[in-house]
């Protein structure tokens, strides 16, 4: 029997080729775009306007697949996850941050993360290996579901950041993918300064991201100076700061916002303090950019403590009176382990976390 194709993995091109190979046009692909991802739609005999010689073939060789949620756990702060099973063993999380006038979806992108940054409980769990790009839209697909989203496409997600497990631009191919569905459309019709990417900094990556889908950009930065961002961020020893920042630049030539947002988060006796402050006004002359601060969130044998709240006031203040907008994330379900730093999931064959990055994009400028 003939392995039904996960119309999930397609972005609009990538419909219409595959639809073409079914000798069908491609408003066809278009017709059944819109009725997967605006209407949430998995049932082919659902699409009252696509043929029904179509719907049957779809029926037979095609299918909605989504991660098959196992554990659905709720804050008392309203925030929402959900543990999904990617298979063989393999499990991701995908958090929603409700706010007033605004629903946030946190996705995730790996089955776990290779690149090992040390006060983070995902980069400690070893990584598996990429999801798909049906795996990751399919987890926004899923969400509006679970979440009531209604049939005429009325839906409580209003942005999504690639923020959850893994490094979303060690995975850039299937995160394209993902991204030009939340932007068409004929799918989530999401505008590209409600979908933001954060990463630690792959900087051909970035370029490449630049080229192909400029949405807001984040950058896990949490050291103001190379010698302790090597530490806590190991990519930094391949790609550091100088690098960094001349990528952060050429990004903003094409970003939907006029600055990159650093997530900084605050160490205690390792990064917080008033000189590594000061040297983040330094960073913030060379790249027009906001911070935000975010208190550490503990987690099973970290060797790390969240800085105090008066050393996070003091610290924001530095860089506040130098005219730079720094804000400090609300910690937001910790006691479902949903917060920042927190998404653990379940990962296995975690040896894999020694292989290398790969990507496709431009070389290093």
């Amino acid at each position: 029997m003939t392995k039904q194709v996960n119309l999930l993995d397609f972005d609009v091109d990538g419909l219409i080729d595959w639809f073409a190979t079914q000798g069908e046009k491609p408003f066809r692909a278009r017709q059944v775009l819109r009725w997967l991802h605006r209407f949430g739609v998995s049932d082919f005999d659902q699409m009252t306007d696509v043929a029904k010689s179509l719907r049957a073939r779809l029926g037979e060789q095609a299918c909605v697949r989504t991660p098959e949620p196992v554990r659905d756990s709720v804050s008392t702060d309203g925030t929402r996850k959900w543990l999904l099973d990617v298979g063989q063993g393999n499990a991701v999380e995908t958090v929603f941050i409700p706010e007033t006038g605004r629903g946030t979806l946190c996705i995730s992108s790996q089955a776990g993360c290779a690149l090992d940054c040390s006060f983070c409980s995902t980069g400690k769990q070893g990584f598996n290996r990429n999801l798909t790009a049906g795996e990751i839209i399919g987890q926004l697909w899923l969400a509006n579901r679970l979440l009531g989203a209604t049939a005429d496409g009325d839906r409580v997600i209003s942005n999504v950041v690639m923020m959850g497990m893994g490094e979303p631009l060690a995975n850039l191919d299937n995160v394209l993918v993902a991204l030009r569905l939340m932007l068409d459309d004929h799918g989530y019709g999401l505008s590209r300064r409600r979908v933001t990417v954060s990463t630690s900094g792959i900087v051909p990556a970035m370029d490449r991201l630049r080229e192909a889908c400029p949405v807001a950009l984040a950058v896990s930065l949490h050291a103001p100076n190379d010698a302790l961002r090597d530490q806590l961020v190991p990519i930094n020893q391949k790609y550091p700061l100088k690098e960094l920042l001349a990528a952060c630049n050429r990004y903003l030539v094409a970003a939907p916002r006029d600055f990159v947002t650093f997530e900084y988060v605050m160490l205690d006796g390792v990064n917080d303090f008033d000189t590594h402050a000061h040297e983040l006004v330094a960073i913030a002359r060379e790249v027009s950019c906001k911070f935000n601060l975010i208190p550490f969130n503990p987690f099973p044998n970290s060797p790390y403590r969240r800085s105090p709240s008066e050393r996070i006031r003091r610290f924001a203040g530095i860089l506040q009176d130098a005219g730079i907008v720094a804000t400090t994330r609300k910690t937001r379900g910790d006691d479902v382990d949903a917060a920042c730093g927190q998404l653990a999931g379940q990962v296995q064959d975690k040896t894999r976390r020694t292989q290398p990055i790969h990507f496709t994009g431009t070389s290093r400028s």
